[in-house]
This record gives C-alpha cells, sequence and structure tokens, in this order.
C-alpha cells in the first residue's frame, strides 16, 4: 500500500499548544527534581539503558537470529508451520510457523521475533494484515522463561503454582491482544495481500530457499548470515528502548536508595505508582493485590519486566505478597515484557509503523486481561 505524505500549515496553533505541553512537563520534573539532577538523571539512564539494555537485546537478536537462520535453512520452519497451523490459525489467526517466533522470544526477549520476520522461509507464510500482529504475539511470550522462573524461585507460599497460573494468564493475554490487533489490520490491509519476499518470484510452490555448498557449509553460512540479522536488529530497537525506557523509569521511579536526587540513573517523580493508588479501588477487584504497592508492578512492567520482577523479589522478602500477587505479576510481566519501550521499535522495523498505535492500545488491553485471568485461575484453584 503506497504511504501518502500529510500536510499541515508551517505556523499554526500545535507548536505553541506543543511547546506549552512539552515545557510544562520538564518544568514540572525539574521542580521536584532539580533542573541540573533532571538532566544527569535522563542521561545516566540513557547511557544505563543502552549499556545494560540494548546491547543486551542485540546480543539476544544475534543468538536469536543464528538459531532461527538454521532452523529455516533446514526446514525446521516450514515443520513447525506445517504441525502446528491446526492450532495456530484458530486460536491467533496466524500461520504456524509464527509458533517459532512465540518460543524465540519466550526464551529470549521481544526483538527475537525480528530476526524471523526478515527471513523469506518465514515471510511467505504470512499475509499482508498478519504481519503486524507479529510485535503484539512476540511481546506477550518476550522473557518469558526467565520471569516465569524469577516468579517460581521467590521465598512466597504458592509461588511456583502461582508462576504456572501466571504463564496461562499470559497465554489468555496474548490471545486478546493479537485478535484484536488482527480485527485492526484487516481493515486496514484486507485480508488478500501476501506479505513480499525478496526472492518470491524465483520460489516454486511447496519448495523453500536454500544456500549452496554442503550441509556443514550451509550451517556455518546460515548461523553467520542470521548473526548479522541480529545486528541490523538490535540497532533498530535502540532508539525506542532509549527514548521511551528513560521517561516511563523517570515517571515511574522515586529517589532510589540514596534518598535524595544526586543525578543517578533511574531516579524519578515516581508519579505512576502515585496514579495507580489513586486507582487502586478499581484495580484492586480486577487483580486481589494483596498491598497497595502491587500496582507498582505493573507499572513498572510497561518499560521494563526485568526492574518489575525486581520489585516484587523486594516485596517478596518483605512478606507482602502472595500466591495470587505471584500469579497476576508472572502474568502481567511476562504479557507486557516492556512493551513501551521496544513496541515502536518493532512495528518500525518490521516497517508496519502506521499500526503502532493500535498496537500499543490493544496490547495494553491484553496486558491487563492477562492479570484479570490469572486472578480468577487462581481463585477457583485456591
Amino acid at each position: 500500500m503506497k504511504k501518502e505524505n500529510t500536510f499541515k500549515k508551517e505556523i499554526g496553533l500545535e507548536a505553541p499548544i506543543f511547546l506549552l505541553v512539552f515545557l510544562g512537563i520538564f518544568i514540572y520534573i525539574g521542580k521536584i527534581m532539580g533542573g541540573t539532577n533532571m538532566i544527569k538523571t535522563m542521561m545516566s539512564t540513557a547511557y544505563d539503558l543502552l549499556m545494560n539494555v540494548c546491547f543486551y537485546l542485540m546480543a539476544v537478536a544475534v543468538l536469536a537470529g543464528g538459531i532461527s537462520s538454521v532452523f529455516s535453512e533446514f526446514g525446521v520452519i516450514a515443520l513447525i508451520n506445517r504441525a502446528l497451523s491446526v492450532l495456530m490459525k484458530p486460536i491467533y489467526d496466524l500461520p504456524g510457523a509464527s509458533s517459532l517466533g512465540m518460543l524465540n522470544c519466550f526464551m529470549s526477549d521481544n526483538p527475537a521475533i525480528l530476526t524471523l520476520a526478515y527471513d523469506d522461509n518465514f515471510r511467505k507464510y504470512f499475509k499482508k494484515y498478519q504481519m503486524p500482529a507479529l510485535t503484539n504475539l512476540a511481546t506477550s511470550f518476550g522473557m518469558g522463561l526467565i520471569t516465569v522462573t524469577s516468579m517460581m524461585s521467590l521465598s512466597v507460599d504458592g509461588a511456583i503454582k502461582g508462576a504456572f497460573v501466571g504463564l496461562c494468564g499470559a497465554i489468555i493475554g496474548s490471545v486478546i491482544s493479537v485478535r484484536l490487533m488482527i480485527r485492526q489490520t484487516k481493515k486496514y490491509y484486507g485480508t488478500e495481500d501476501m506479505v513480499e519476499c525478496s526472492n518470491s518470484s524465483n520460489l516454486p510452490e511447496g519448495h523453500r530457499i536454500v544456500r549452496e555448498g554442503s550441509v556443514g557449509s550451509r550451517f556455518i553460512q546460515s548461523l553467520l548470515d542470521g548473526g548479522k540479522v541480529g545486528v541490523d536488529m538490535g540497532v533498530a530497537i535502540i532508539p525506542g528502548v532509549v527514548l521511551i525506557c528513560t521517561i516511563v523509569l523517570m515517571l515511574t521511579n522515586g529517589t532510589g536508595p540514596s534518598g535524595v536526587y544526586d543525578g543517578s540513573a533511574n531516579q524519578g517523580i515516581a508519579v505512576l505508582p502515585l496514579i495507580g493508588e489513586k486507582l487502586n479501588f478499581i484495580l484492586q477487584p480486577l487483580f486481589g493485590f494483596s498491598t497497595n504497592k502491587g500496582i507498582a508492578v505493573p507499572i513498572t512492567a510497561l518499560g521494563s519486566s526485568g526492574a518489575a520482577i525486581g520489585m516484587v523479589a523486594d516485596m517478596a522478602s518483605k512478606k507482602l505478597i502472595g500466591g495470587n500477587d505471584i500469579a497476576v505479576f508472572t502474568a502481567i510481566c511476562m504479557c507486557w515484557s516492556g512493551y513501551l519501550s521496544t513496541h515502536i521499535a518493532m512495528m518500525d522495523a518490521l516497517d508496519t509503523k502506521e499500526m503502532t498505535g493500535y498496537a500499543i492500545l490493544y496490547h495494553t488491553i491484553g496486558g491487563l486481561g492477562a492479570g484479570v485471568a490469572a486472578h480468577i485461575i487462581w481463585g477457583l484453584l485456591v
């Protein structure tokens, strides 16, 4: 579909209104933290995210890219697509090959799906309306293994059962998120056009593309080519992670261990947890948190599920949470997986930027649905 330019007047109301909002936000933050501390915290947080999150995700993408490319080269993707189409189509309205993307992300992190999305042996199974939904599917399972095992290891009664209930909740949330996204993309792209592949014109029906050479040569070359794609994907997600996650963390975190604003990384004004406390009368029936501080976990998971897991561990050490909390935290942390810091970059990498707003909206709904589902399932089991 051809993209058309959008035009506006060179000078209009948009500029002064934007400046007022932009300056108002940063003046408010600076008034609390101090102007110099605010700038230093922004720079330090951005650097910390780049070094400890982005490069980690790049390493994950390189490993996932190499494995995915080998699977593509030796027909594993085609086999999985044939075997699991009977499940993935009715549940998600996606090809069976997308289940490999789920597994990649579960074992690593959200962007792992991108290394597959650039492989013709994977892309050829998808219609255009299905490709943007890969972002929602991947994010629903991102860091799944880390999240589930971390929650299981906490010294909380019913932690193991709670983690598995949370996993079930995350699966339900993924179905909600993907199905809502698919409903929207069908309206935009239609249901007939297939995703474009670079070598589609030379690909006979029922065949796949392979490299020349011996089995060993094909293995090494596919492994390295997949790793290169992982590097490209790792670079592509840096702007979204650094920019979005810096904002979210500064709105979520407080002064930190020091108790004062000193310009350290990951400090903030803690406004999102305050908003969560005001909404507790709604959230308590939905999630059944044992403490009002519990709302900070899903809010933090918006930007970083790793940081959210750290908060859960701290609450567990203080005996503030129980099995139901573990179930809900697992479901939301796994389903959201810090999607605000990766969704924009992932949609951009998939060349479906026009659907970014819908992807974020529907994944927000999916994550909330995951938490509610986990709470309900826990209530039925105990």
